[in-house]
């Protein structure tokens, strides 16, 4: 047991970095920054795995030493509490007036009959009577379940760590962002179908479970403050045979409600809004799109992002000359704009939001033409523009201006660019873990196991009864012992002697 305590502090002891430095597991981009800041320390935490605490090799070399060594610690236990459990009550002490408590008393009565009294209302203790010369002594215990409930209680522990390695190596989680009032929805086919995806060690991703959501509205209510009360959407979604049949079932997705399917969860966690931006193109083509945004303030969901559009095909001789006047969009959005004044004192145009509803949406944004890289091969966030397209003069800033919901600026070229829609996104996460009722299952037993072991409090006690000098009469000495847990055991021996000395006692004399 020192061992498994010794070890059990090591891997405490190991987890915090996991709580103070970046994970590649939660925010890979978290990790690049931190390498980024700290060229010196970074990598080298990097060759420890610091960045992958719960998969690394030491982590884990910890987490299994430490199951065999409460293995090695339980077996022995367990073989000795069976050997107690068929174990008779041991002997009466010779001197039990040594023993931490006792009392004395006398009684009418043979030993024999006074031993049987005692022991009928000794009820729920173990019991054995045995002869002692010419008297009887009665031997009693209980408490075995405090030693059961602490064995319940580790192996729970074991099984616990074994369905949570299990989980890790067979389950997946997956995030995506879906946008609400007639998105497009998303299907489980792949992991690529998710903005992020974590797997088991055993999941290579041909084997999830189909289903598809599509999410038709999202409500949220806000204190006047700000804060979010609650919010929730409504979805439509297919799962199993309802795909080959073409059946849309309906559920109200609600935080900490998901929705169950074939041992899969999807969570609602979080929200934000997604605009919608119109370019009209000189020779009088549209293009529209629709794209989340980051929200950057999570009181007032002001939010921060770019999109991207190709100019349509015809609306420009060459594919070289096309991707010259691909149009970029990038700024701020307000759910309820708030202007300020800028640093001149001048007009208000610094846009902020007041409160996270779409009240008044309106956005501040820089518009380019040029190459946006797309081209490129290089990735990009969906969320800023490449900076260094802009450095080397291949996107270049046209406009500056903020727009209101419906309105419209006009670029040098008669290229039109209008803010014309904003809607709800969502953000799901998809969860399998097929060890999760194991979870729940041994964390229960887990947690009766430590109540039994806390509760059941394990004692002994001896009665010794001999002949006394008067006829008829016998001396009926008492004495009791705690074998774990001393605390209220003078009051509830004081008790059973009261109990066991009280009918047909000729006299009673308490003793310590």
């Amino acid at each position: 047991m020192g061992t498994a305590l010794v070890l059990l502090f090591l891997l405490a002891l190991g987890a915090v970095p996991g709580a103070l430095i970046p994970q590649r597991s939660l925010n890979a981009g978290k990790v690049d920054e931190y390498l980024v800041q700290h060229p010196t320390i970074g990598p080298w935490l990097d060759r420890l795995q610091m960045f992958d605490v719960f998969s690394s090799f030491w982590f884990t070399a910890i987490y299994v030493l430490l199951v065999i060594s409460l293995i090695g610690c339980l077996t022995p236990r367990i073989i000795d509490h069976i050997r107690s459990m068929r174990a008779v009550p041991t002997k009466a002490p010779r001197n039990l007036g040594r023993l931490p408590k006792h009392a004395e008393g006398c009684a009418v009565g043979d030993p024999e009959s006074v031993a049987a009294g005692i022991t009928a209302k000794l009820r729920g203790w173990r019991t054995i009577t045995r002869p002692d010369g010419a008297g009887v002594t009665v031997s009693a215990e209980k408490g075995y379940l405090r030693e059961f409930g602490n064995l319940v209680f580790h192996f729970s522990l074991l099984g616990l760590l074994a369905a949570v390695a299990a989980g890790k190596l067979f389950g997946y989680e997956g995030n995506v962002i879906v946008i609400a009032d007639g998105g497009p929805g998303f299907c489980t086919a792949s992991p690529s179908a998710f903005d992020s995806f974590r797997a088991g060690n055993t999941v290579d991703g041909t084997s999830l479970y189909p289903m598809c959501v599509q999410v038709d509205g999202f409500d949220a209510d806000y204190l006047p403050s700000g804060q979010a009360l609650s919010f929730a959407a409504d979805i439509r979604y297919q799962a199993g045979a309802d795909l080959t049949d073409d059946i849309w079932r309906d559920y109200r997705l609600e935080v900490n409600h998901p929705l169950r399917v074939a041992g899969d969860r999807v969570y609602l966690q979080g929200h934000g809004y997604a605009p919608t931006f119109t370019v009209t193109f000189p020779d009088g083509q549209v293009r529209s799109q629709t794209i989340q945004w980051r929200p950057d303030d999570l009181n007032t969901l002001l939010s921060s992002g770019a999109i991207r559009i190709d100019p349509p095909a015809g609306a420009y001789p060459d594919a070289m000359e096309r991707r010259k006047n691909q149009i970029a969009i990038q700024g701020l959005l307000a759910p309820t704009q708030q202007l300020t004044s800028g640093e001149e004192g001048g007009a208000a145009t610094l846009l902020s939001s007041s409160y996270p509803e779409l009240r008044d949406p309106a956005v501040a944004i820089d518009i380019y033409r040029g190459d946006t890289g797309l081209d490129t091969g290089r990735p990009q966030s969906i969320f800023a523009l490449d900076h260094s397209m802009m450095a080397q003069d291949r996107l270049k800033r046209e406009k500056r201006t903020n727009l209101s919901l419906g309105e419209s600026v006009r670029l040098d070229d008669g290229t039109v660019v209008a803010f014309t829609d904003v809607t709800p996104f969502v953000n799901l996460q998809v969860s399998h873990d097929p060890a999760q009722i194991w979870v729940l299952i041994f964390s229960m037993t887990m947690m009766g196991g430590l109540l039994v072991s806390l509760v059941v409090r394990s004692r002994r006690v001896w009665a010794r009864i001999e002949p006394a000098g008067v006829a008829g009469t016998v001396n009926v000495e008492l004495g009791g012992l705690a074998r774990t847990d001393n605390s209220g055991w003078g009051d509830e021996f004081e008790r059973l002697a009261s109990r066991l000395l009280d009918s047909g006692s000729a006299g009673h004399k308490e003793g310590r």
